[in-house]
């Protein structure tokens, strides 16, 4: 039986996309410094879109983004988080964090909407089965591993559309909260001080494959 082989301006163009991956991923950086420059609402809605492209599982899409701009708020952020620099350089601070209660609470919008109201109803059943005889920290944990990969897919958005931060988890999750009006029961991913790079920063400096994979 013949097999279809690709036709080569597709094998091309799959080709230049994977280049232009690979080019996102080791291009990436841990970027302290930034320059003053504006980052275009534009810009910062497409890095969250991108975001929340990111898997979860049931497609619960636990993550929440608060993005900080304010000059004066984000002086605040920076005393919460310890005083680093990085913070109140960067022109914008997104607040990556996980509200399980909320996504419990309408937990129908995640249904695809092929799936009618038997999807829904599903859904519904699915989560309170799962969730709802756990406490709220525990189940918060859940919710914060699905807000780990959306944190993930949001720094490689950012290098995709020009743009560097470093990921951040030191700060008081208290003080943040208060800061931004935010219930008691989020959990945080951490925090992305982002923008335009001031410098490369250190090239990479990774483990070998065979250092860290168990093949069997």
């Amino acid at each position: 039986m013949t097999q279809t082989q690709p036709h080569p301006t597709d094998a091309a163009a799959q080709a230049a996309t994977a280049q232009a991956i690979r080019e996102v991923f080791e291009s990436r950086r841990s970027i302290r410094q930034f320059l003053p420059e504006a980052i275009p609402e534009a810009d910062l809605r497409e890095m969250l879109r991108l975001a929340s492209l990111a898997p979860s599982a049931w497609n619960a899409q636990t993550w929440r983004f608060a993005v900080v701009q304010d000059p004066a708020i984000k002086e605040q952020l920076q005393a919460v988080a310890y005083g680093q620099a990085q913070v109140g350089n960067a022109p914008a601070v997104i607040v990556v964090y996980s509200d399980m209660e909320d996504t419990l609470q309408h937990i129908e919008e995640t249904s695809h909407p092929g799936m009618g109201d038997a999807g829904r109803t599903q859904q519904r059943q699915t989560f309170d089965g799962t969730f709802g005889a756990q406490d709220v920290a525990q189940r918060g944990q859940w919710g914060l591993a699905q807000a780990y990969i959306a944190f993930g897919f949001l720094m490689l958005a950012a290098r995709g559309l020009g743009y560097d931060g470093v990921p951040m988890l030191g700060f008081d999750p208290a003080k943040l909260r208060e800061l931004l009006d935010l219930p008691g029961h989020v959990q945080f991913a951490g925090i992305f001080p982002v923008g335009k790079r001031a410098n490369d920063g250190f090239s990479h400096h990774r483990h070998s494959i065979d250092r860290i994979t168990l093949w069997k």
